[in-house]
């Protein structure tokens, strides 16, 4: 796409998506707590492999407050997981660590977004990775103060937000 032209992507970027609402339907004042509540957005399976020609890495960075309020475990976490990680490969996509927060949002933990806990574990995880060669995908402030704060390029998966460099409707415009 012309914007990652612009912004001269290559293998030695880093793409940071959050999870729902982006790669799957979100559900509003529901959460996603079973592999068949977990609908992949029209789109983002290619989108995604698309990524993973041009970007060095991709990590999911998601905020999961229904293990938080016991409406889901961990265990449901990593089953939904393993479905999205297996559709993904499948699709010729690449995902290189999910991060997730189970903290509620009134907790303040470090890992929960707006905050940086899941960049900075990412960074330790993957030194190479350089936030000023880093896009955030996310449609919440949270994310978009989260890749801001770190000095990521981010774009907006909804209506306008002033927090970003491109609102988008769905992953696909990006291919």
């Amino acid at each position: 796409m012309e914007v990652f032209k612009k912004w001269n992507i290559d293998k030695s970027w880093t793409l940071f998506l959050d999870r729902d609402g982006v790669i799957n339907h979100e559900k509003p004042n529901e959460y996603i707590t079973s592999v068949e509540k977990f609908k992949f957005i029209d789109g983002a399976l290619d989108a995604i492999a698309y990524f993973s020609k041009l970007f060095g890495r991709i990590v999911i960075v998601t905020n999961q407050q229904g293990i938080g309020k016991g409406l889901m475990t961990e265990e449901d976490f990593k089953e939904i997981t393993n479905f999205m990680l297996k559709e993904i490969n499948q699709a010729r996509g690449k995902i290189d660590q999910v991060y997730h927060s189970p903290y509620l949002s009134e907790l303040k933990h470090e890992m929960q977004k707006p905050r940086t806990g899941m960049a900075i574990q990412a960074k330790q995880d993957f030194p190479e990775i350089d936030f000023d060669k880093s896009v955030m995908i996310g449609n919440s402030d949270r994310d978009m103060a989260f890749g801001n704060t770190m000095g990521m390029k981010c774009i907006f998966v909804g209506d306008t937000n002033g927090l970003s460099d491109l609102c988008i409707d769905s992953l696909k415009e990006l291919k």
